[in-house]
């Protein structure tokens, strides 16, 4: 069964996969303040909401095979870097093309939190029992951060400029990169990418 270091560990990840599906709703209120100070087209207005998501979509499946090959943990913690440093260049992006850019780098890290986690969840807990629940966590931990996005930039965007709704995910992933390493075992697929001849 699982031992109280299980449960710290999938609460450590349940805080990125939130903050990871809070960025698709986040900056919806930010976009006046953003229009106000880059002067974007409405093409790129489109972009910067839009491409987030297209590139978490199209990255799930090359990343959860990534975690296979290289270690769940090597690649989570590389995209939490990844994400960090993105979410600092979208913060502070002073054209429309700098914040697609950032958010498409958002995007290609946030793509890596997801097929991690509940590998690691899946290896963590084998009781059945319990990984169900963590599984339950897991998937309320998404459906918050994209319920309280928009609420949550709206306080920010109240007493700071619309870049700080980005520097919110820093301290979650600097917590991840700290206690990763103690924490979260480390699992790869000895069979990924192999192909069995008859």
């Amino acid at each position: 069964r699982a031992t109280r270091r299980e449960w710290t560990a999938l609460a450590i990840i349940a805080l990125p996969c939130l903050l990871y599906s809070m960025d698709l709703t986040v900056l919806n209120l930010a976009i006046p303040a953003i229009i106000a100070d880059l002067h974007p087209s409405s093409t790129q207005v489109l972009w910067m909401v839009d491409i987030y998501g297209f590139f978490v979509a199209g990255s799930l499946i090359t990343m959860g095979n990534l975690g296979d090959r290289f270690g769940r943990r090597k690649l989570l913690m590389i995209g939490a870097a990844l994400f960090g440093l993105a979410s600092i260049f979208a913060a502070f992006a002073t054209t429309a093309n700098m914040l697609i850019t950032a958010r498409a780098l958002l995007g290609i890290a946030g793509a890596t939190l997801a097929p991690s986690t509940l590998s690691l969840i899946r290896n963590m807990f084998h009781d059945e029992v319990e990984r169900t629940r963590a599984i339950s966590i897991w998937m309320v931990s998404f459906s918050l951060g994209g319920a309280i996005g928009p609420l949550v930039g709206g306080v920010l965007l109240q007493y700071f400029w619309w870049g700080s709704v980005f520097l919110l995910s820093l301290p979650v992933m600097v917590l991840l990169l700290l206690s990763a390493p103690k924490l979260l075992p480390e699992y790869r697929d000895e069979n990924a990418g192999r192909i069995d001849y008859i």
